[in-house]
């Protein structure tokens, strides 16, 4: 049986050898994605599916530094909803299960942890999950979209992107069609892949358009329906196998740099500043 040093997948220990991972300093990531339409030519599993594999192959290729966790694979896409197969988790319950497990972590001894994110409105959630666990525990607590590991070296985009910015890699689009070609080419549906720019984009508006890499500077969520016909918001049909093997690389390359870093990164105590000791807790930082 392999060692703890080399085991990477959080749910393969025994209770004894998590405690001698904490030892270690181990660091677990915690893949959080959705169960979401993606067009006629994606399965509903793309969003869960890329952030357990980016999350995955990031501890793998840092084994004595970190442990993957199995994904929470449902997330917020109210939305969404006007799309069959799309199954909604309010926000303040996926907030709390999240932070329910970074909780959980904390307890037994772990101080750092990584959140990677694979889907978009999950974001803010999980940003609001990581500044909880730090004010709630004393752990630290890490995220990102996995999409934003690609954007370490600000070059990399031209070493496989071909769509059109902005619109080209959003939902469904070149980036995340390209992924699954290459993690999971039986799901894709390779006779209904067609592009479409989301309606966002194609108003021409100098405050509002997107893309998984930026946005505008001013924001307007609306019913996935408002904007596309087809759930898709890009150029899938760029997509090749080739680019998600490339895109994929990098993320999880980026990741077990960054899990190595942190590793390594010695978190500062906080100090009160108060000039007298405040006099009754603060009930807010203790849910």
């Amino acid at each position: 049986m392999a060692s703890v040093k080399d085991i990477y997948k959080f749910d393969e220990l025994t209770w004894p050898e998590v405690n001698e991972a904490v030892e270690m300093g181990k660091i677990p990531i915690i893949p959080t994605g959705a169960v979401e339409q993606h067009g006629h030519h994606l399965p509903l599993k793309v969003d869960h599916l890329c952030a357990n594999a980016v999350a995955t192959e990031g501890a793998r290729l840092k084994p004595e530094y970190s442990l993957v966790l199995p994904p929470v694979s449902y997330g917020y896409v109210h939305h969404v909803m006007d799309f069959p197969g799309s199954l909604n988790i309010h926000y303040e319950h996926f907030i709390q299960y999240l932070l329910d497990i970074c909780k959980s972590l904390a307890y037994h001894g772990f101080k750092k942890m990584i959140l990677v994110n694979g889907h978009g409105s999950n974001h803010n959630l999980v940003e609001m999950v990581a500044r909880r666990t730090i004010v709630e525990t004393d752990a630290s607590c890490a995220f990102c979209s996995w999409w934003q590991l690609l954007k370490v070296d600000p070059d990399f985009d031209k070493e496989w992107r071909e769509s059109v910015f902005p619109g080209g890699c959003s939902h469904a689009g070149e980036l995340e069609t390209s992924m699954l070609l290459y993690l999971s080419p039986e799901s894709v549906r390779k006779d209904k892949i067609k592009s479409e720019i989301a309606r966002t984009n194609k108003r021409g508006s100098k405050f509002v358009w997107t893309d998984l890499f930026s946005r505008g500077p001013v924001g307007i969520i609306e019913w996935t329906s408002q904007y596309t016909d087809s759930g898709v918001m890009g150029e899938a049909e760029k997509a090749t196998a080739e680019k998600g093997k490339i895109v994929f690389e990098e993320a999880s390359k980026n990741l077990a740099q960054f899990v190595e870093e942190y590793y390594h990164q010695k978190i500062e105590s906080p100090t009160q500043k108060q000039a007298q000791e405040p006099t009754f807790p603060l009930s807010f930082t203790s849910q």
